[in-house]
C-alpha cells in the first residue's frame, strides 16, 4: 500500500550553493497527492510537482520549476530519502531557493523519517515498470534502463584523482539497502572544481564536513571517506532520487556510466517518450517486497553514519 509519514518532520540548515540558511519541513500528504514541493517564501501557491518534465538544464544539482515560475534546487538527496524509506505521498516546504544540504548525503532525511514513523495509507502503489530498453549518450557518458523484476543499480565512475580512481557497485535495492548502503554517503568534488564554483558564485555553503573535497590522491576533508568507494555510492543515492521524479517507483536496471543528474533526466524523459516503453503495475506483496523502501526499519541504521 501506499505510505506517507506519520508526523511533520522539520530541518534547519543551509543551501550547498546559495549559501542560504533555510527552514524545510516534510508534511504527511493524503493517498494518491504524490510528492510535491512549496516554496513557503514567495507569494501564491508556490508549489512544484517532484517530476521529472519540470526539471531544467542544471548540470550541478537536480532544480524543479513550478507552473508560476517558483524554483527550488537541490531535491535529489531528499528525494532518494523518500524512495528509499517507501514514502509515496508528502509534502515538503522550504522557505528559500534551495534544500538544506546539512551532512552532504541522505542520512539525516533518513532518520528523521524513520524516527516520525511511516503511515500505510489504504490506496495501492503502482509501479512503472520498463518493458525495453532505453538509452542516452552524452560523449564517454551514458544511462540505461533495462527490465529487471525490481530496481536493479549498476553504476561506475572514472576521476583522474587518485582519491576516487574508477569505482563500481551493483545492488539491488529492494528491502532497504538503500537505507544500509547508500543513504549515508555525501557528495563530493575535486577542489579544483571548488576553486571553478565559488569563483562563478555557487557551492557557497559548501564545506569540508558537507561535502568529500579531494586533491589528487589526497582526501582534504577531515575524517576522510566513511566507504572506500563512498563516490559511486553517493552518485547512485542521487541516481535514485533522480529517477523518483518518474512520480512512482521503477521496476528496472538502471545502470550508469559517469552519468550525473541531467542524463539521468533525459533518459527519463527518453523512457515516457519512448511507445510502450513502461507499463503501469499495480502492486501485490510480491512486486512490492522488490521495491526499495519496503520493509525497512529503524535498526538499518544501526552501521550508518
Amino acid at each position: 500500500m501506499q505510505a506517507t509519514i506519520r508526523s511533520k518532520i522539520t530541518f534547519r540548515g543551509t543551501g550547498l550553493h546559495t549559501g542560504r540558511l533555510v527552514r524545510m519541513a516534510i508534511h504527511p500528504q493524503a493517498a494518491d497527492m504524490g510528492i510535491w514541493f512549496r516554496r513557503s517564501d514567495l507569494p501564491g501557491s508556490g508549489l512544484i510537482p517532484a517530476r521529472y518534465d519540470r526539471v531544467p538544464e542544471s548540470r550541478l544539482c537536480t532544480k524543479l520549476v513550478g507552473e508560476d515560475g517558483a524554483e527550488i534546487s537541490t531535491v535529489e538527496h531528499v528525494m532518494a530519502a523518500l524512495a528509499g524509506c517507501g514514502i509515496h505521498n508528502a509534502l515538503v516546504e522550504v522557505d528559500g531557493p534551495e534544500v538544506p544540504i546539512l551532512d552532504g548525503s541522505a542520512a539525516p532525511f533518513v532518520r528523521a523519517i524513520l524516527d516520525a514513523g511511516i503511515q500505510q495509507q489504504a490506496a495501492m502503489v503502482h509501479a512503472l515498470a520498463v518493458t525495453r530498453a532505453i538509452e542516452v549518450r552524452d560523449g564517454a557518458a551514458f544511462a540505461r534502463l533495462d527490465p529487471a523484476e525490481g530496481l536493479e543499480m549498476d553504476f561506475a565512475i572514472e576521476f583522474t584523482d587518485a582519491a576516487i580512481g574508477r569505482q563500481r557497485r551493483v545492488a539491488n535495492l529492494a528491502n532497504g539497502r538503500f537505507v544500509r548502503e547508500l543513504c549515508d554517503s555525501r557528495t563530493f568534488c575535486r577542489q579544483a572544481d571548488v576553486d571553478a564554483m565559488h569563483a562563478a558564485g555557487l557551492a557557497l555553503g559548501g564545506t569540508y564536513d558537507n561535502a568529500v573535497v579531494v586533491d589528487g590522491d589526497i582526501v582534504i576533508s577531515p575524517g576522510g571517506f566513511r566507504h572506500a568507494d563512498e563516490a559511486v555510492r553517493h552518485k547512485m543515492l542521487d541516481a535514485l532520487g533522480d529517477l523518483y521524479l518518474a512520480g512512482a517507483p521503477i521496476l528496472g536496471r538502471y545502470t550508469g556510466e559517469r552519468a550525473g543528474h541531467m542524463l539521468t533526466n533525459r533518459l527519463l524523459r527518453a523512457l515516457f517518450a519512448a511507445p510502450g516503453a513502461i507499463r503501469v503495475v499495480p502492486c501485490d506483496t510480491t512486486i512490492a517486497s522488490r521495491l526499495p523502501g519496503v520493509g525497512v526499519k529503524v535498526a538499518d541504521l544501526a552501521h550508518v553514519a
